[in-house]
């Protein structure tokens, strides 16, 4: 199952968001921004942008997040935040050796399901495996022929070899990534994703991106979460019918 951490942040990051809030609405000099930026005037700085919806200060902070044990189907969905920065290991130049790919809990749950699965992604792994050795003779003997030494044509066959055989491969293949995004897209991140009509993985995975941040900037991520935690259920006719819930634990959490 997927596993994040949070890497790194911003410094401080709501008494940051604090100052740039300061700035909009004070004489403040840049230098002076941080001067008197107590817990209690920094708290208060950040539920006045609350109260005013106004969300641009909280751009300013980051929070980097390595995550791994993640489908490439959840890779798929988790770009579409475009305002973020994603660093995702590549089936370009790394080799399969021993494909990990994860398995959806319906089907884990079911025997006759797992059995089909567990098959199912045997089939990929081998004919992965097949194409690479495949390809790699081939591009192995040109490359020797266009006169490379036998290990550089080693190594630039295989790269070649498995740039084409990896189109076998699963969306349940396992993947590892590194993303940055500021506090607002966040927000919006947890908005979408922590609603429990968003797919299973992502939803997790979101749900552990936002109990890491509440630990260290509880002030600012304090509603964060699905859509009903800070106002009524936004889905609409599609709500999963369990608002009270949803809400006591995220905001709980």
């Amino acid at each position: 199952m997927a596993q994040v951490l949070l890497l790194t942040h911003t410094p401080n990051p709501e008494q940051y968001i604090a100052a740039a809030a300061k700035l909009c609405y004070s004489a403040s000099d840049i230098p002076t921004l941080l001067d008197n930026l107590t817990p209690e005037k920094t708290e208060a700085f950040l539920q006045r942008l609350t109260d005013l919806g106004h969300q641009s200060p909280i751009e300013h902070v980051t929070f980097t997040f390595g995550i791994e044990g993640v489908s490439r189907s959840l890779l798929a969905q988790i770009t579409r935040h475009r305002i973020a920065s994603f660093s995702v290991q590549s089936q370009r130049y790394v080799k399969e050796q021993n494909m990990q790919y994860v398995t959806p809990p319906q089907i884990a749950q079911d025997e006759e399901a797992a059995r089909l699965y567990e098959q199912a992604m045997q089939q990929a792994v081998d004919s992965y495996h097949k194409l690479a050795d495949l390809l790699e003779e081939k591009h192995y003997a040109k490359f020797l022929a266009e006169g490379m030494s036998e290990k550089a044509a080693h190594s630039a066959a295989e790269k070649k070899a498995i740039e084409d055989a990896r189109f076998v491969l699963p969306n349940a293949c396992e993947t590892k990534m590194i993303v940055t995004m500021n506090a607002r897209s966040l927000m919006n991140f947890f908005h979408l994703r922590c609603c429990e009509r968003a797919q299973w993985e992502i939803r997790d995975v979101a749900t552990q991106m936002l109990r890491l941040v509440k630990e260290v900037s509880p002030t600012l991520f304090r509603n964060a979460g699905p859509g009903c935690v800070s106002g009524p259920c936004p889905e609409g006719k599609m709500c999963c019918g369990k608002t009270a819930q949803v809400r006591e634990y995220f905001r709980g959490l």
